[in-house]
């Protein structure tokens, strides 16, 4: 897909994403502290068949499960050489789950390392980290770039920048911020818009972190600033630990839907879930939220 026709698609319209993998992964039974993606690609059907009920729950746009396959974060499980097997193959996989009429986005995200100053990593090797995966995945057919979790403006700016040089495919570049919109480690969510949409991107947003009830004055903000559609994605709410410590997210469906239509009716544009989300948030959200804007 080019820039220009992913922009046209979203012009009047509201898209929807689609909502969590790695919180349903965890409740199927996937371990901790092991290679997800290589996990994945062990256990296709079980994402499979979770990327076919967002598909059929409305979803415009599929994530594939390519979040940390990238050479710095598969570094730590020993597979820093499989950054071409891992992309290839979970995109072949989503390929095959959502055929080829549903738009697939190869999904990409923080290394987990900090750049200078605040840490060790060189601007230019995360450079080079990024365009290996963005090349890797318009490669292997996906129709657009997602860069999504990402902790600060200036890494998702690196991120970008790599991913425009290897391929033409629209990015879509989503930050995770705290309640005031202040990235984790650098910069705000308008400040990510004002930057991002200038340098090329075809969408900025906010992802995770945070429920859609805490964002609604961020996204008034970012829609002063915005020239590209916004897009949003958070958490079920604020989650709270049960007896084994895993995070329970308490918000229901339509608890959220109801919290994303006002986001929408604030300047969002494109819309899904992230931590604690279901199929069944998407489908919510295509009963509450309706796919024209006035």
């Amino acid at each position: 897909m080019k820039r220009e026709a992913f922009a046209a698609m979203a012009a009047g319209r509201v898209l929807f994403l689609d909502g969590a993998m790695g919180s349903n992964l965890t409740k199927m039974g996937m371990p901790k502290n092991i290679c997800v993606e290589a996990w994945i690609l062990e256990h296709g059907n079980l994402v499979q068949e979770l990327q076919r009920q967002y598909q059929q729950a409305g979803s415009d746009i599929i994530y594939a499960p390519t979040f940390a396959a990238n050479r710095i974060s598969l570094r730590k499980h020993g597979r820093a050489e499989e950054v071409r097997k891992l992309n290839m193959g979970l995109v072949e996989l989503s390929r095959r789950a959502v055929g080829p009429d549903t738009l697939l986005a190869g999904d990409m995200t923080t290394t987990g390392e900090l750049l200078e100053p605040l840490g060790d990593l060189e601007e230019e090797e995360l450079a080079e980290v990024y365009r290996e995966q963005a090349s890797v995945l318009a490669e292997a057919g996906v129709d657009l770039l997602v860069a999504e979790t990402m902790l600060s403006v200036a890494e998702t700016e690196v991120a970008l920048r790599a991913a425009l040089e290897v391929c033409s495919l629209p990015v879509i570049c989503t930050l995770t911020v705290q309640e005031d919109g202040r990235a984790l480690f650098g910069g705000t969510a308008e400040e990510a818009v004002r930057v991002l949409q200038e340098l090329g991107a075809s969408s900025v947003g906010v992802n995770c972190s945070v429920g859609p009830d805490q964002l609604l004055p961020v996204v008034e903000r970012m829609k002063k600033a915005a020239k590209v559609p916004l897009a949003v994605k958070p958490n079920a709410g604020h989650p709270v630990a049960d007896s084994q410590g895993n995070p329970v997210y308490e918000m229901t469906p339509e608890e959220f839907a109801g919290h994303m239509k006002r986001l929408v009716e604030a300047g969002a544009d494109l819309v899904g879930g992230c931590c604690g989300t279901t199929p069944e948030f998407i489908r919510a959200l295509r009963r509450e939220i309706p796919e024209r804007k006035a």
